[in-house]
């Protein structure tokens, strides 16, 4: 006797249209929700651009040399890539495409705001050749002399620097503390991978965890969420250990 469109075969399959229907549903709200950060991302370079005009074209072969450790500074950090010659630059730029295909094509194509964002939450990056002006995506590019650098007794080697970067090309893992630009361009030029950004931020991260006064304010905005949404476990246990851990921790 076959079962009827309410029993055990049509429920499995009524059941598997709802799952299947909720798993389109919440790729596509998770579509939404990354398409309007990278548009809000899109804005904010368009703003930074507008605020930093582009430099004046480069002179190939004179400006910079080959092996030279260039900069461009970004709202909130500092982008950084070795100079190849013929005004081109290797830099390590989160992405998420050569992930997910091989085709040069498509790798090619200068990195969106999109893909770069999918790569950082994906911790993907590709180290790749673009010109000094998709490198500097309309900002100035500066001359680097790193810290590093004055501390070594021993200039490095420029040439050393630059085949170091070529040997490095293609997919790699990403990190925005751990294995960043600077990083990249750190070990190509110094043989040591460290990143002054990410030094300067735990260093801030640092003291603002030793700050007592962080500890009580947390504790406050924990009480005041009490207030607001009730007692549960949802929010009693954040509120206890968030400013328990501040206070051991300062």
């Amino acid at each position: 006797m076959c079962p009827g469109p309410f029993g055990a075969s049509g429920a499995w399959r009524h059941g598997g249209r709802a799952h299947l229907l909720a798993g389109q549903s919440a790729l596509l709200i998770l579509y939404v929700m990354l398409d309007a950060l990278a548009f809000f991302l899109d804005k904010v370079v368009f703003l930074v651009t507008c605020a930093h005009p582009p430099p004046p074209p480069l002179e190939r072969g004179r400006a910079y040399r080959r092996g030279d450790l260039l900069e461009v500074p970004r709202t909130l950090f500092t982008h950084f890539g070795i100079y190849l010659g013929d005004g081109r630059v290797a830099h390590l730029i989160p992405d998420i495409l050569p992930a997910v295909t091989s085709d040069v094509r498509h790798l090619r194509h200068k990195v969106t705001n999109m893909r770069l964002l999918l790569g950082v939450l994906a911790k993907r990056a590709s180290v790749r050749v673009d010109s000094v002006e998709d490198f500097a995506y309309g900002a100035s590019v500066r001359l680097n002399t790193h810290a590093m650098e004055r501390a070594c007794r021993v200039p490095p080697d420029a040439e050393d620097a630059a085949r170091r970067a070529e040997s490095l090309l293609g997919s790699v893992p990403y990190s925005l503390l751990w294995n960043n630009c600077e990083h990249f361009v750190t070990w190509c030029r110094y043989g040591a991978a460290r990143s002054l950004q990410t030094e300067q931020f735990c260093q801030w991260l640092k003291s603002q965890i030793r700050d007592q006064r962080n500890a009580f304010a947390a504790g406050l905005l924990g009480l005041l969420s009490l207030a607001c949404w009730g007692v549960s476990s949802g929010t009693t246990l954040p509120v206890i250990l968030i400013p328990f851990t501040l206070w051991m921790a300062s």
